[in-house]
């Protein structure tokens, strides 16, 4: 399932409430971007699971730069990791959504098809890191969208070209 534009329309005005959630595997793809800090600027907490912080530590002893930005906070789930979400994704994507659902959080940020279905059929709105960059612009903290698309899809992010160009429909270029 692709991200919609507009993904970001339910609860409160532009669809966020105070806590949201940070991709399980999108951050570096944001550093790569040169806008991992925008995500401070959003207006709303970005938390993630233990799961996520320690993809991040592998990540930074495997080559990319140690990512460790002062605004994320990472949050212990309160049970243990579902079985049946561990058999299906990635533990750091089954953390992320069982963490808001344990949180009554009704948004998460992932970008992977397996956990995008899952969170929506746990009863969970879904946006992706390119909805937060769309975000970004709308509330003025991006100039433009295409150059930090490119420069992230460049530095070998995939992303569905048809999501590419709805976003950046979506974003006025």
């Amino acid at each position: 399932m692709s991200a919609a534009p507009n993904e970001h329309q339910a609860g409160t005005a532009d669809g966020f409430r105070e806590r949201n959630y940070m991709p399980a595997n999108r951050p570096p793809d944001l550093a790569r971007g040169g806008v991992l800090d925008v995500a401070a600027g959003l207006g709303f907490e970005i938390v993630c699971p233990p799961q996520v912080r320690a993809e991040l530590d592998t990540g930074a002893q495997t080559g990319p730069a140690p990512i460790r930005p002062t605004w994320l906070l990472v949050v212990n789930l309160g049970r243990p990791l579902d079985p049946v979400a561990r058999a299906t994704m990635d533990d750091a994507e089954a953390a992320v959504i069982q963490l808001a659902l344990e949180q009554g959080i009704p948004r998460v940020c992932v970008d992977e098809t397996k956990a995008r279905q899952a969170a929506l059929v746990a009863g969970l709105s879904v946006t992706g890191s390119l909805g937060l960059l769309l975000l970004a612009k709308e509330r003025g903290l991006l100039p433009r969208l295409r150059p930090v698309i490119e420069h992230i899809v460049g530095a070998g992010t995939w992303y569905h070209p048809q999501l590419i160009e709805r976003i950046l429909l979506a974003g006025g270029e």
